[in-house]
């Protein structure tokens, strides 16, 4: 687990909001949005371990900018799920794509079969831990981790 934080702080390291067009926390929550349709937001506030005060924060900057709505649940008033919007949707993909140039810069000692064994591994030690009502696969990944 320490490899792993090791490793992260090398990505936050080399990542910069103007080369992603958003802030590196917005792009991690936008990727779970997307790999996590309708979620509730208190699922939100699980998967990054954040009080829920910081995630009303976070949803009102993404919602500000016109990346995420949230809306009442339908068969539980009392929660709210939140959406990726298409324009949330467009701008987690062009952060994706600069994001691919940092990730080259990190794991350029593994070659492509390793880097997908890889995000193969750590994309099931995650879904090991998230809720379960995700995609067994996350959309649109597959080669970087």
């Amino acid at each position: 687990m320490v490899l792993l934080t090791r490793l992260a702080k090398q990505v936050y390291r080399r990542t910069n909001e103007e080369q992603l067009g958003m802030q590196l926390r917005h792009l991690v929550a936008l990727t779970f949005l997307r790999d996590h349709e309708a979620c509730p937001q208190q699922e939100l506030g699980d998967a990054f371990c954040m009080d829920a005060n910081n995630v009303v924060l976070l949803l009102n900057e993404l919602e500000e900018i016109g990346y995420a709505t949230r809306q009442r649940d339908l068969l539980d008033r009392r929660r709210h799920v939140v959406q990726l919007t298409p324009a949330g949707a467009g701008a987690l993909e062009r952060a994706e794509r600069a994001q691919e140039t940092v990730e080259d810069d990190v794991l350029r000692a593994l070659d492509d079969d390793e880097r997908r064994v890889l995000w193969q591994l750590l994309t099931r030690a995650l879904r090991g831990v998230e809720p379960a009502d995700g995609p067994a696969v996350p959309v649109g990944a597959g080669t970087a981790a």
